[in-house]
C-alpha cells in the first residue's frame, strides 16, 4: 500500500458535482492498493495514519496526532499511486491490485478506520472524483 498524506485545514470529494465526503481541519490520504495488501495491511495503515505526528504543538513542532486534535479524517482510493514511474514515459500498473481487490482492500480500510474512529470520511473507488483540499502548510508524506 502506497499512500500520500496531506494536512489539510479543509477537504472534500465530488462525484458528478454531489460531495460525497468531507473535513475540516485533519488529514487527506490518497491510498494505492497493491496487488499483495490484504485487511492487516489496512489495518496497519489506519493504525498509522491515526496515531502520524503531523500537527503542530504549543511549541510549534509536528507532535501532534490526528487523534490528538480530533481532526478529518479522508481517505480517497488513487490507483495511480501503485504506478511504477522508474523509466521510460508511460506508467505501469503491474504492482497495482487488480480492482476487485483494490476495491475490497480500500473498503476494508475505511470500515477499520470507521471502528477506531469518530471521524472518517470516504471517496468512491472506480469512480470519477473531483477532490478539493487547502494543503495546510504544506504538509505533504508519502507512507508505503
Amino acid at each position: 500500500m502506497i499512500t500520500l498524506l496531506q494536512r489539510v485545514s479543509e477537504a472534500r470529494v465530488d462525484i458528478e458535482s454531489v460531495t460525497v465526503g468531507s473535513i475540516g481541519q485533519g488529514i487527506l490520504v490518497l491510498v494505492g492498493v497493491q496487488a499483495d495488501d490484504d485487511e492487516s495491511t489496512a489495518r496497519a495503515f489506519v493504525e498509522r495514519l491515526l496515531n502520524y505526528r503531523v500537527f503542530a504543538d504549543a511549541d510549534g513542532k509536528m507532535n501532534l496526532s490526528l487523534k490528538d486534535i480530533d481532526g478529518g479524517l479522508l481517505l480517497v482510493p488513487q490507483f495511480t499511486l501503485a504506478a511504477n514511474t522508474k523509466k521510460g514515459r508511460r506508467p505501469s500498473f503491474t504492482s497495482a491490485a487488480p480492482p476487485h481487490h483494490g476495491q475490497a482492500i480500500f473498503e476494508a480500510m475505511v470500515e477499520i478506520a470507521r471502528e477506531a474512529y469518530a471521524h472518517v470520511a470516504c471517496g468512491r473507488f472506480g469512480a470519477d472524483m473531483q477532490v478539493s483540499l487547502t494543503n495546510d502548510g504544506p504538509v505533504t508524506f508519502i507512507l508505503d
